[in-house]
């Protein structure tokens, strides 16, 4: 009877719990403009497929239980619908093509998602450039299962081709790509003084958590040069904890991990390379601002 009793209490806290959280979810807007945009990268420019104008798309970042209305207006050449990987629930629309000229809403109900989802148009040619983040935080009223970040950063290995990418020439994307990006930089390993690298900034004893989001259809690796990283969640949910040097990430997958800055006075790189090659990197530069005194 007691057991019993304290199954019914834990339920009833469960079912109170969220609850709450729906009560406090909220509604949030966003206008994704798809439009033909100009970018040099690899000693050459070209016309790609972006929304609103930058590579990778905007980052999508609501808490969890909130409604999210997401406007794409189709101001481009070619027909294209979005797909929003880690979402529970079916979106109406989400397997319908945007014609150009036109505008679909879709409307994302969240429910139990927590943590990095990431969003992509759905044909392999529009995908390599129009992708994005989708981050749901914590509700107002929880608490991360483990030791509070001091921030986040949602990072996106991504690929680059020389040539364009159309709806006519779409065979180009399943082939192997003329470099690979962490969050639209190639790099310095390109050879072109054009091309650029990313940086992520760090505090000497900062907690960081990291959305690590494979947008490549390969298997990556990726890593944090003399840094642990502790994997917190993976596919909008959280994981039982586990501790690695690096990550490998099957084509689209995302995982959580957190990390210490907790090394030298510097500078330490950020690597990402297919799984198959240790020559085909590309790479990044996590930049200490401060140390210990």
């Amino acid at each position: 009877m007691g057991s019993q009793k304290q199954g019914l209490m834990w339920l009833s806290g469960l079912l109170f719990l969220n609850i709450l959280v729906l009560s406090r979810a909220d509604v949030q807007h966003y206008d994704f403009f798809l439009q033909e945009s100009q970018f040099t990268k690899l000693c050459s420019t070209k016309n790609v497929l972006t929304v609103n104008g930058s590579f990778p798309g905007p980052e999508i970042r609501v808490q969890r239980g909130d409604t999210v209305f997401v406007n794409v207006h189709n101001q481009g050449n070619s027909a294209v619908s979005i797909k929003w990987e880690g979402v529970e629930d079916s979106i109406d629309g989400s397997n319908d093509l945007i014609q150009p000229g036109r505008n679909f809403t879709y409307e994302i109900e969240l429910d139990d998602e927590i943590g990095t989802l990431w969003w992509h148009a759905t044909s392999a040619w529009a995908s390599a450039t129009v992708h994005g983040a989708f981050v749901v935080l914590p509700a107002a009223n929880e608490d991360y299962p483990f030791p509070k970040p001091d921030s986040d950063k949602a990072i996106i290995i991504g690929e680059w081709f020389r040539q364009e990418l159309t709806e006519a020439n779409q065979t180009i994307a399943s082939s192997q790509a003329d470099a690979y990006t962490i969050d639209g930089h190639p790099g310095e390993t390109t050879g072109c003084s054009n091309d650029t690298t990313f940086e992520y900034q760090v505090d000497y004893q900062g907690l960081y958590l990291v959305r690590v989001i494979n947008a490549v259809n390969e298997t990556m690796v990726f890593g944090i040069a003399s840094h642990s990283l502790t994997i917190v969640g993976q596919r909008g949910a959280y994981s039982r904890r586990s501790f690695t040097n690096s990550l490998t990430l099957a084509p689209y997958q995302v995982v959580d991990v957190v990390f210490c800055a907790n090394q030298n006075l510097g500078h330490y790189y950020i690597t990402a390379r297919p799984s198959n090659s240790t020559t085909r990197s590309t790479t990044g530069i996590l930049r200490y601002t401060t140390t210990s005194t």
